[in-house]
């Protein structure tokens, strides 16, 4: 997992969230932004847990070369 790209995902999904905040985005708006922001969510999420079984993988390894 590249930590940027998690981390650029994040900061999309953090942006999208302040958009959507705003009373004058319209209904329309809202809604291809809220489709926007699941997604990048959604892969970001992916991301961690693909790190997550790398590194239960990796201390795995390394408790049987123990």
């Amino acid at each position: 997992m590249k930590v940027k790209d998690f981390e650029k995902k994040i900061e999309i999904s953090k942006e999208i969230l302040e958009k959507l905040m705003d009373p004058s985005v319209t209904l329309q708006e809202s809604m291809k932004l809220y489709k926007e922001g699941v997604k990048e969510l959604k892969e970001a999420s992916k991301m961690l847990e693909l790190a997550k079984l790398e590194f239960e993988e990796l201390s795995k390894s390394n408790e049987e070369e123990s």
